[in-house]
């Protein structure tokens, strides 16, 4: 039986193909754009001159400097040099880190963003930004964040190393795992996200054996948006809440640590989730869900320990008493020693167990 429900349409332009990188002069000419800021990292800054020189004189500069979890001193000198060379629009050309940026402009300013992904992160499908100032990581929800147009080309993908390309795509499926048990959930967002749980399930081990294997990267690139706009449509819970706390404060890598933290956290809830359970558990082909995942980051050769990704031991109780601080709805009530126990469980590398709640 259906239930009431609210779903919204979040209201982003999607080219998706191969070969559609060669629309981004005309998709930023559609926005109004007269002078775009190329947003990338340094590692992707030759990628964003290429990008620049197709746009034209439509070009106005580029801002090599995004990294991960998108420092607000960082955004402070991206906003100087958009100012500089007098930008009104961005254009976004990376993972998580760069398309960040942009948002984080575009709250500031109100400008246009026009993204184009070249991981499977997805977070360019949400009015969603994750800030980190003084080592503590917030969100904001705003639609003034939400990119006006997104760009997947599947051919700017298939140079994303499979490892790479497995941590990202485990980090995207967290987002859909999430939608299935989330306060807001809906029908229509859980056909999404278990049709985006199963995409990139089917297609990361086929890229894990053949990097360049076209079908595969299609598929996840199909999958990551999936999920992408799962978490942009309804909210999420303690995963999230872990891995925003973990990355923010250790600097953590973000698919990494989401990586390494999902299976834990979705055996926390477990209990009280098990329709959703059931459709992760059939999306991935696994009797058990979580343990399923974490066979999955295992099959792929990700990570599956903290303390392998920069974590101090020192740091579980920290974690755990910001997790249950200012902490998201979860469907199972948060109980720090178990929150605890789950911290230690990832940063051992452990498999992922059921914790019982407290008497």
């Amino acid at each position: 039986m259906i239930g009431s429900f609210t779903f919204e349409n979040l209201p982003c332009r999607v080219v998706f193909g191969s070969g559609t990188l060669g629309s981004a002069k005309a998709e930023v000419e559609r926005l109004g754009g007269k002078r775009a800021l190329v947003l990338t990292t340094p590692q992707q800054e030759a990628q964003g001159k290429s990008l620049g020189s197709t746009l034209g004189p439509l070009y106005a500069g580029i801002f090599a400097g995004a990294t991960m979890h998108t420092p607000v001193e960082v955004t402070e000198r991206a906003l100087a040099a958009m100012k500089a060379c007098e930008a009104d629009c961005v254009v976004s050309l990376g993972g998580g880190s760069t398309t960040g940026l942009g948002k984080a402009l575009a709250l500031r300013t109100g400008i246009n963003q026009l993204c184009i992904p070249t991981t499977y992160a997805g977070s360019e499908m949400t009015p969603i930004v994750g800030q980190t100032e003084n080592g503590l990581k917030t969100t904001v929800r705003d639609a003034a964040i939400l990119p006006e147009t997104v760009i997947y080309d599947v051919d700017v993908t298939l140079t994303l190393p499979a490892s790479l390309a497995a941590t990202s795509g485990i980090n995207a499926i967290a987002h859909a795992v999430e939608a299935l048990y989330a306060r807001d959930t809906n029908p229509v967002t859980s056909l999404m996200a278990e049709e985006g749980i199963r995409a990139l399930a089917h297609a990361l081990p086929a890229i894990a054996v053949k990097s360049d294997d076209r079908e595969a990267r299609t598929e996840a690139l199909y999958g990551a948006w999936l999920c992408g706009v799962c978490l942009g449509t309804v909210g999420m819970a303690l995963h999230h809440k872990l891995c925003h706390t973990l990355g923010g404060t250790f600097d953590l890598p973000h698919a990494e640590t989401h990586t390494i933290v999902l299976p834990h956290a979705l055996a926390y809830n477990a209990p009280a989730v098990p329709d959703a359970m059931a459709r992760i558990s059939r999306a991935i082909g696994a009797t058990d869900a979580s343990q399923g995942l974490f066979e999955l980051a295992e099959r792929l050769g990700a990570k599956t320990a903290l303390r392998d990704i920069g974590m101090p031991e020192s740091g579980i109780d920290k974690a755990a008493d910001l997790a249950v601080t200012n902490a998201y709805w979860n469907p199972r009530p948060l109980e720090r020693s178990a929150i605890r126990d789950l911290i230690a469980r990832a940063w051992a590398g452990e498999g992922p167990a059921a914790i019982k709640a407290a008497a």
